[in-house]
């Protein structure tokens, strides 16, 4: 079967992540996730004390951080690796959220990690979320999703993550986060957070899990097809 690119971007806590693992346990396909990227360098710059404003330290910074991605043996879901340390955990926590947005608008950053996942995704069968796929990253992805929601169902839905991880946080402290997170994102100079022309919007306000991977692995198969019969036509 042909592989695809399916690049998947939009704003926080509209399931991105979550989709984009279930669409590729169902393609068996490879699944990254970039935003976990820019959140390990967050965490490394936070307990190393990088100061955002010196070009020499983030360069520095950089050489010395390895990020992969290992499927765990009790969940089978992959989490995310910082110098051979587990921090799929500590990534989520409020003050990684609170200061990633900053980070990943560096263009040092920005730089490193989209010259990455490029790399991983250039055999094909790659499922990528995060902010720029589609725009940057892979601007010729065969399949490039945009998801959107209300950001009350966006703000509860973090704060059910948070909980998970035994962390109560206020709501009201939530949306003020996304809200400051979707300005950043949507207003850098550096890759900004924005749909690519021939993305499907797919607004996840009212759709449940399940109707988000079925919307997306619909559009994938169709677009699989579609690279099948030019393949086909080609010979």
């Amino acid at each position: 079967m042909n592989k695809i690119v399916i690049a998947i971007d939009g704003y926080s806590a509209c399931g991105k992540s979550t989709t984009a693992k279930s669409v590729a346990n169902i393609l068996g396909y490879t699944y990254i996730d970039t935003g976990a990227m820019y959140r390990a360098i967050t965490l490394y710059f936070h307990r190393n004390h990088v100061s955002l404003t010196n070009k020499k330290d983030i360069t520095k910074a950089l050489e010395n951080i390895d990020i992969t991605f290992q499927k765990s043996a009790k969940t089978g879901m992959s989490e995310t690796f910082l110098n051979g340390l587990n921090v799929e955990q500590e990534i989520r926590k409020m003050y990684v959220s609170e200061n990633v947005s900053q980070v990943s608008c560096l263009v040092e950053v920005r730089n490193a990690m989209v010259a990455q996942q490029r790399k991983l995704g250039k055999k094909k069968g790659v499922v990528m979320d995060g902010r720029d796929i589609g725009t940057v990253v892979f601007p010729d992805a065969e399949l490039k999703v945009f998801m959107e929601a209300d950001i009350y169902v966006r703000a509860g839905r973090r704060q059910e993550e948070l909980l998970e991880c035994g962390q109560l946080v206020d709501l009201s402290e939530i949306i003020e986060n996304l809200k400051k997170r979707d300005h950043i994102d949507s207003t850098r100079e550096e890759s900004p957070l924005r749909k690519a022309d021939d993305a499907l919007v797919l607004d996840t306000t009212f759709l449940t899990l399940e109707e988000q991977v079925d919307e997306v692995i619909n559009q994938a198969l169709s677009k699989i097809l579609n690279e099948k019969r030019e393949s086909v036509d080609a010979e």
